[in-house]
């Protein structure tokens, strides 16, 4: 078995030196405040913050009109990468509509140490403090980060956070990761510290939560992954967390000089790269997303198919190559590596148009991706995963069904497609 995966890897990564990348860098990022021994912070968990759509908004009675979450406690279940003993909470309002008032936050080990459930573990429950107050109002269009938390997370473990609004929030736009693949739960009343609760409304989404951040010793990093839907998820087990960048960080734990790469997932379903689909685009959302998160050290750029299947033209491949060359030329300038990850095939999928201009795309754009040496390296997803008689579709065994996304054994595929060495410092 381990022969035949490192056969694997070798066949699905490139190693490529650095080309230029031409046009202007950019800026670094402003680098966050580091320790008197090196120590800084470094992104452990991630959701690509986005405006809710009206399918996607609470349930009734948490909203009503353009009131939401009113009297409401709201727990939901985080999956961490690193772990550690101190900790800072991203909470969003960026895509709202009113200020956010949130009366109370706090921290706490779920049930069992599940993702998904809506008890706590007796006595590990942490208020959660902002500018030493245990309430805060976050700004339209900002995010509030929380004052240091000391709590021990071990790695790869599940954090509950559970917040209560007296007020709610006075609009119908209101922030949020509609993707999560996770259960959270609605409750009338404050029950912010209660072990069990009862009468709940589960809500497969994550609302206000955008990142959370753990203070880590100089070596540790994070890998940030930009997508869409098949890095967001979509196939995978709800409450599972077995989505391709899960199974890549379970798999960097396992060995000592990769035990300190933090995996942070900034994708979503239906994101495009360009223009349209759903959320910002990732040319626009770049430098919040990857440049403006804590300790970035890689970057694995897989996206670009919901570009290609709603118009897969010669201008949208171009556009697509400039767009990578984009996101190389910041994240050097910012000390980040990057890797390209080529995209998957759709063939059977409503993606796949009868002319065949959509393919002919794909294969312009992995072509570019595995020959131009402007990545690092190259992880070749498209080889991992399609059907060797059919190329242009993907394995029967990976595929959930629509032509387009993977099972968890698809995913788990991707993740295997990275040798550990592409991690290390």
């Amino acid at each position: 078995m381990k022969l035949a995966r490192r056969r694997l890897w070798l066949a699905a990564v490139t190693v490529l030196a650095v080309g230029a990348t031409g046009g202007v860098a950019a800026a670094a990022p402003m680098k966050p405040p580091t320790g008197a021994g090196g120590d800084h912070w470094v992104a452990t968990w991630t959701s690509m913050p986005q405006l809710t759509e009206a399918s996607n908004m609470p349930p009734a009675p948490y909203t009503q009109g353009n009131q939401v979450m009113v009297d409401a406690t709201l727990r939901q279940t985080i999956h961490v990468s690193v772990g550690g003993s101190r900790f800072r909470l991203h909470l969003n309002n960026i895509f709202g509509g009113a200020p956010l008032p949130i009366t109370a936050a706090s921290v706490a080990t779920p049930t069992g140490g599940a993702a998904g459930v809506s008890g706590i573990q007796a006595g590990t429950a942490k208020t959660v403090t902002f500018g030493g107050q245990k309430s805060v109002t976050v700004a339209v269009g900002k995010e509030t980060i929380s004052d240091p938390l000391n709590v021990t997370v071990p790695s790869g473990s599940n954090l509950t956070v559970t917040l209560y609004l007296a007020q709610g929030q006075a609009s119908s736009h209101i922030t949020s990761h509609p993707g999560s693949r996770t259960t959270s739960y609605l409750t009338k009343g404050n029950h912010l510290t209660d072990t069990t609760l009862t009468g709940t409304t589960p809500v497969d989404h994550w609302y206000f939560l955008s990142g959370l951040d753990v203070w880590a010793p100089p070596h540790t990093g994070a890998a940030v992954m930009l997508g869409d839907s098949l890095t967001d998820g979509r196939g995978s087990t709800t409450n599972g967390n077995d989505r391709w960048p899960d199974d890549l960080f379970a798999r960097l734990q396992k060995r000592g000089a990769t035990a300190d790469v933090a995996v942070v997932n900034e994708a979503a379903g239906g994101n495009a790269v360009l223009s349209g689909g759903l959320g910002p685009t990732a040319v626009s959302r770049f430098d919040r997303d990857v440049l403006g998160q804590s300790g970035v050290k890689w970057l694995i750029v897989f996206e670009g198919v919901n570009d290609l299947g709603g118009n897969g033209s010669p201008k949208t491949a171009d556009g697509l190559i400039a767009a990578y060359q984009q996101f190389i030329t910041k994240a050097h300038a910012a000390g980040i590596k990057v890797y390209g990850a080529t995209i998957t095939p759709f063939g059977g999928n409503s993606y796949d148009d009868p002319a065949g201009t959509h393919e002919a795309a794909r294969q312009t754009v992995n072509s570019w991706i595995r020959t131009s040496n402007q990545f690092d390296a190259v992880a070749d997803f498209d080889q991992v995963v399609r059907d060797p008689a059919n190329p242009s579709h993907l394995r029967s065994s990976y595929d959930t069904g629509d032509h387009l996304h993977l099972n968890p054994a698809g995913y788990l595929a991707l993740a295997d497609a990275l040798p550990y060495t592409l991690f290390t410092h």
